[in-house]
Formats: C-alpha cells, sequence, structure tokens
C-alpha cells in the first residue's frame, strides 16, 4: 500500500503540473499573453458570478500561489472589476469585466473540446467516474487528517 499511496500523490500533483501546462498553451495559442494559467484557472472559477476574494480562496486550487496577487493583476489587466461590499468594507468583491467574460468563454470552449475528446477516445465516462470516487475517497482522508490534527494542536495549546 504504501508506493500505491505515494505513486498517488506524486501523479496528483504530476497531473496538476500537466493541466497548467495545457491551460498556459491554450493561452499561447490563443495569444493571450497578459493572463497567466493559474489566473486563467481563477477567472474560470469566477465565471459569471461576483465572490469575495476569501470565496475564491475557499472554492479554487491555487497550488503555491497567492490568490490576492493574482487578483490585483487581473484587475490591472481588466480582466477583473473589484469593488468593496457595501455591507462590510473589508471584504472586497471580484466579478469579470468584459474582457474577462470573454477569456471565461474561451476556456468554457477548451474544457468542452477536451469533453468531447475524452468521449471520442478511449477513456469513457465509467473509468472517469471510478478515478473520481477513489480521488474523492483520497480527499476525505485528507481532510480527516487535518482536522484530527488541528484537534491534537489545540488539544496540545489547552494543556499547556
Amino acid at each position: 500500500m504504501d508506493h500505491i499511496y505515494q505513486d498517488a500523490i506524486f501523479l496528483i500533483e504530476r497531473l496538476h503540473r500537466h493541466f497548467l501546462e495545457v491551460v498556459k498553451s491554450e493561452l499561447d495559442r490563443l495569444g493571450t499573453e497578459d493572463v497567466n494559467n493559474v489566473q486563467a484557472l481563477i477567472l474560470f472559477n469566477i465565471g459569471e458570478e461576483e465572490l469575495t476574494v476569501g470565496e475564491l480562496t475557499n472554492r479554487g486550487y491555487y497550488l503555491g500561489s497567492n490568490v490576492s496577487y493574482n487578483v490585483k493583476k487581473m484587475v490591472e489587466n481588466e480582466y477583473l472589476v473589484h469593488e468593496r461590499s457595501t455591507h462590510d468594507r473589508r471584504s472586497i468583491r471580484v466579478r469579470l469585466s468584459p474582457k474577462g467574460l470573454e477569456l471565461y468563454g474561451r476556456m468554457k470552449v477548451m474544457f468542452q473540446r477536451h469533453i468531447e475528446e475524452l468521449e471520442a477516445g478511449p477513456h469513457n465516462v465509467e473509468e472517469l467516474r471510478q478515478s473520481m470516487k477513489a480521488l474523492r475517497h483520497l480527499e476525505q482522508f485528507w481532510t480527516r487528517l487535518l482536522a484530527l490534527g488541528l484537534r491534537g494542536q489545540m488539544s496540545n495549546m489547552s494543556a499547556a
């Protein structure tokens, strides 16, 4: 089991890097140079919604990235519009600008193309479902470990 677990971890990491390269390649193909692959994924996660930076951080999986910095860069490059919340002046809400919506549409087309290629290829939907099930179990396992670790730290702090 130990090598399978480690192989799974390394595969997940490689898959994430490969996917970021796929997004980068698509941005290059589109001639989009003022946004990087991580920023494009953040933009895609915002979609047609309006979110706070905190909600965006909790929703997305931006490995090794600073969401606040990337949001700032996308505002500067006119992909995002940001406004202070009327209810909580400390909170900043972001939504896609017209330029951001255009790139969002192109990203949706890319994802749709990937889906069509997967459906036409040797892989089937059931394989993907089984993979998702295994990945969700791993996510739940890690979530439990984090929760136990936090409780263990809290107990240690109370005892001190």
